[in-house]
């Protein structure tokens, strides 16, 4: 199944792609179901899979507005180095790390699919990161590794848009770069699990108007989704609709000499086999006066 968030007529709400088309899921399965990660808490997706055999489309694709498929989760991880030749494109010689880098971003920092990805005014260097995101169905604490995969509750598609100068402000930290408003993307949907018979061998490709930048597959983690998931969730209980974005593979636009940066009209598109495809365009930040709300 592939479920989704989005708007039309200004309204919020969910469903489930049906035959090129959206059927709507608000209402139609009971008052304490009424988003994509309440749905996992309910754990009614089989109700779900019943409704599709038997149900058309509420809306064309075309009709709605896509948001991130889980709009606002409790909590969004996110890997780094995580891809076995991504070590190298640092240079310092360094051995490959024990255990994964982790982060943390803000949902306001994603746009959904076909959303506009923002450049802000305070710097040039908006970068792309493609990469397999994990959405959490079943939470649990200290999962183990031979578990993990029963705790999926689907994959999707994001790109981790960083403004790398400024994951460089801090010592150690990064937090700064990857949290600027609406710099990432994140859909167009969640595939549930039960359609992967595997997780080992996915790819992930991103393109920048339709020129492959980054081409990798699960086969090279360095920490495979059961580890990640069984690693984080010994220090902080995962519950349903948390967002583990795997890691990213060599490729991005700081490493190319001299780097290429996102620009206002680029398209960027990132793939992940099983999926689908996340499309975004790239425009400048209209900023707001915070005293009169105008945009300048």
């Amino acid at each position: 199944m592939k479920l989704l968030s989005f708007e039309i007529a200004s309204k919020a709400s969910f469903g489930v792609i049906v035959q090129d088309g959206v059927m709507e899921l608000a209402g139609r399965l009971g008052s304490e179901v009424h988003s994509v990660q309440s749905l996992f808490e309910s754990q009614e997706l089989e109700m779900v899979q019943e409704l599709i055999e038997h149900s058309e489309p509420d809306h064309s694709l075309d009709a709605i507005e896509f948001l991130p498929p889980v709009p606002t989760p409790q909590k969004i991880f996110c890997v780094g180095v995580n891809y076995t030749n991504r070590n190298e494109e640092y240079k310092d010689e360094s051995t490959l790390p024990k255990h994964p880098s982790i982060f943390m971003r803000t949902p306001g920092s994603f746009v959904g699919h076909r959303g506009s990805i923002a450049r802000p005014p305070e710097s040039n260097q908006l970068d792309y990161e493609g990469e397999i995101a994990i959405v959490i169905g079943i939470g649990g604490r200290r999962i183990s590794e031979r578990d993990a995969a029963r705790h999926i509750g689907g994959l999707t598609c994001i790109n981790e848009g960083t403004i790398r100068d400024w994951t460089r402000h801090g010592k150690f930290n990064v937090t700064q770069g990857k949290n600027f408003d609406r710099t990432g993307s994140i859909g167009p949907w969640i595939v549930t699990g039960d359609e992967f018979s595997s997780f080992e061998n996915l790819s992930v490709t991103t393109r920048v108007n339709g020129e492959i930048r980054q081409n990798d597959t699960t086969a090279n983690l360095l920490f495979p989704f059961s580890y990640l998931i069984s690693y984080i969730s010994t220090f902080s209980e995962l519950v349903p609709g948390d967002v583990i974005a795997t890691g990213t593979p060599t490729g991005a636009g700081v490493r190319f000499d001299p780097p290429r940066y996102l620009e206002p009209d680029d398209l960027l598109e990132v793939e992940v086999s099983g999926v689908g495809t996340l499309v975004n365009r790239v425009v400048d930040e209209a900023v707001r006066n915070p005293l009169t709300g105008v945009k300048g």
